[in-house]
């Protein structure tokens, strides 16, 4: 195929691109394919996780404009291109029961009038590949489910030049993955490496809530090399300060460990339009030789 390749991460908030799936996005970069993050919501609503910053009166009252130059950074440490879909974060309600969500959030958009601005972003960028999350959000925050809600809707109508015909030509994604980068395989194997090592194991309090929620296992299809580009994810989740405790439990595991013990980004193949066999290593199988 001599085509440019391009790969859509469709995210709910700055700071998830460098969570989900950074390392793979790193690599297609390296490799010249075109990517694009496109952030359906400014992250307005969200804490400041990072106790460092917890308290700064500047960042609490311009949370939306830290968050920007925060993804920024981020993006340019990726090399990758980022479009922001406009929409108002809905904050994590908590309490029992929930409290209604804001107001003119993203979570309580029509669905099918929200996924009008990513057809118009798939028209334009015309990617091959996209990702999102699965029905579930990866977790149960509202702007993630929505996320993937207006993803699957884009993803079908994007093609089809009687939906949105204001959105532009028509264009149609071959493939879509939900991020699965925290499955349970992934976190066993490198809990396990820590304990045989006599290492001190993040993930025993995950693994405890795993049984306690009884999710049922995704469906891993596509396993993508990117070992080399976990330096490149890392400092890109840390450019997100006031998102990610540099000396938090996302940096416990030694790279040496992670990079023998699992060297991959995990990936669930939930729409192809091309053949292709799995598992895979590549989330562009089937499309290369095309």
């Amino acid at each position: 195929m001599t085509e440019q390749l391009r790969l859509m991460a469709v995210h709910a908030h700055p700071d998830d691109e460098s969570s989900k799936g950074a390392a793979t996005m790193a690599k297609y970069v390296s490799e010249g394919v075109d990517v694009l993050v496109a952030t359906c919501t400014g992250g307005e609503r969200g804490s400041i996780l990072n106790p460092k910053l917890q308290g700064d009166p500047y960042i609490e009252e311009h949370i939306h404009e830290v968050r920007k130059r925060e993804m920024d950074e981020a993006r340019e440490i990726l090399g990758v291109k980022q479009e922001w879909l406009g929409f108002v974060d809905s904050g994590l309600p908590e309490g029992d029961p929930l409290p209604p969500l804001p107001e003119g959030c993203f979570a309580l958009q029509d669905v099918e009038e929200a996924a009008g601005r990513l057809v118009k972003l798939i028209r334009e960028f015309k990617p091959q590949v996209i990702t999102t999350y699965d029905e579930n959000g990866g977790y149960p925050h509202p702007d993630h489910i929505m996320t993937h809600k207006i993803t699957m809707v884009a993803f079908e109508a994007a093609g089809d030049p009687e939906k949105y015909p204001e959105a532009g030509e028509p264009w149609q994604p071959q493939k879509l993955y939900y991020n699965q980068g925290f499955n349970k395989p992934r976190t066993i194997a490198l809990h396990e490496a820590l304990l045989a090592r006599g290492m001190d194991s993040p993930y025993g309090e995950w693994l405890e809530r795993w049984k306690q929620f009884e999710q049922r296992e995704r469906t891993l299809t596509t396993y993508v090399p990117c070992d080399e580009f976990f330096e490149i994810r890392d400092k890109a989740l840390i450019a997100h300060a006031t998102q990610i405790d540099p000396d938090g439990g996302w940096f416990r595991v030694p790279m040496d460990i992670q990079r023998e013990v699992w060297p991959t980004e995990e990936y669930e193949l939930a729409k192809s339009l091309v053949e292709t066999s799995l598992p895979e290593d590549d989330l562009f199988a089937g499309i290369r030789n095309n």
